[in-house]
């Protein structure tokens, strides 16, 4: 398994997200800078992490963005979950194509795989991730 692009650009976000928690807001703008991503990416992911209810965007003077909650509150699955849907290692789980799926012996154990992963990813706080090199 391996995360697309924009999960982990989106954790990246985050984390850069997080580090303004307690101050004022920041922008999509200043992230792209501190991150080194795309303003565009940025942008999008921005839209995706306050779809899921994890930034919020306040508009006009002294607006910007700032966590939706404390990043003690918000895991890598959650994430993950905002920007990629449902945590799922097999399409069959989710209702997708499987060519043998009338005769899997596999796909009723799916489900636990999947809540295993999500709960290792649930473990993990935006607070860790976010610590630098030198906090860690």
């Amino acid at each position: 398994m391996r995360l697309s692009n924009l999960a982990d650009y989106a954790i990246v976000t985050m984390c850069a997200a997080s580090r303004h928690c307690g101050g004022g807001r920041t922008s999509a703008a200043d992230l792209a800078a501190e991150t080194g991503l795309p303003v565009p990416t940025v942008q999008k992911l921005v839209s995706k992490l306050s779809a899921a209810g994890l930034i919020r965007s306040t508009r006009g003077a002294g607006g910007g963005l700032q966590l939706a909650r404390p990043a003690a509150a918000i895991s890598v699955a959650d994430i993950v979950e905002a920007v990629e849907g449902p945590i799922a290692l097999t399409a069959c789980v989710e209702g997708g194509d499987c060519a043998v799926s009338e005769d899997c012996s596999v796909r009723p154990h799916w489900p636990v795989v999947n809540d295993a992963l999500r709960g290792a990813l649930a473990a993990i706080p935006l607070t860790q991730l976010a610590r630098t090199k030198e906090m860690a």
